[in-house]
């Protein structure tokens, strides 16, 4: 059996990407496509347990000990339902994955890219998305649009500063894997972007099933 499709979307906070991952499960449904909907850190009990603490705590957390969190999480998530889902031949559409562990971790928190790239590669060194969709606006639009959130949880509350060297490890990253990438503007009116999106979706699936 031919493997599975895997996407993933990425973006800072306040970037829309929620918004358009729902949407995103609903093209593709709506072409047949048998889907796994899923997202980091969680998608499996341990990691929505994990997610739980990384997003609430009150409690300091070491910028390594947060990322190694994040791939502890990402391990089960592959074993319980990413690796399955694909071996199964159906599409998987991740909310983040390991570029916002750069990202994040990374550009963010300040973590060695070495060191995130020696858990990449322990983690999952033979799979790397088919396709990740970034969407894209400044740290200030992102922090106007969370700043209307009731309860920002503890990446939400960060400063301007640090969603900026967050928004330049992604371009970074995308720059160092453009055959996998794809930018989209996030501060174009929402119809835009869905149209956008339904291109390069549409390629993707034709790629695909050739």
């Amino acid at each position: 059996m031919k493997r599975g499709l895997f996407i993933t979307f990425e973006g800072i906070d306040g970037a829309g990407k929620s918004t358009h991952v729902a949407w995103s499960a609903d093209f593709l449904r709506a072409r047949g496509i048998t889907l796994t909907l899923t997202r980091e850190p969680g998608g499996t009990v341990l990691g929505e347990e994990l997610r739980e603490l990384l997003l609430a705590t009150q409690a300091p957390v070491h910028a390594e000990t947060e990322a190694l969190l994040m791939f502890s999480a990402r391990r089960q998530h592959l074993e319980e339902v990413i690796r399955p889902a694909l071996a199964r031949g159906g599409c998987v559409l991740c909310d983040r994955f390991t570029d916002a562990s750069f990202a994040y971790q990374g550009g963010g928190r300040g973590v060695e890219k070495r060191k995130l790239a020696v858990l990449e590669d322990w983690v999952h060194p033979d799979l790397q998305p088919d396709l990740t969709v970034l969407f894209d606006v400044s740290a200030e639009v992102g922090q106007a649009r969370v700043a209307r959130i009731k309860s920002p949880d503890r990446f939400e509350r960060e400063n301007a500063e640090f969603f900026v060297r967050v928004r330049d490890a992604y371009l970074e990253r995308m720059k160092e894997s453009p055959h996998r990438f794809v930018r989209m503007d996030g501060t174009k009116p929402i119809p835009d972007v869905q149209a956008e999106l339904a291109q390069k979706l549409t390629l993707i699936l034709s790629k695909w099933k050739t």
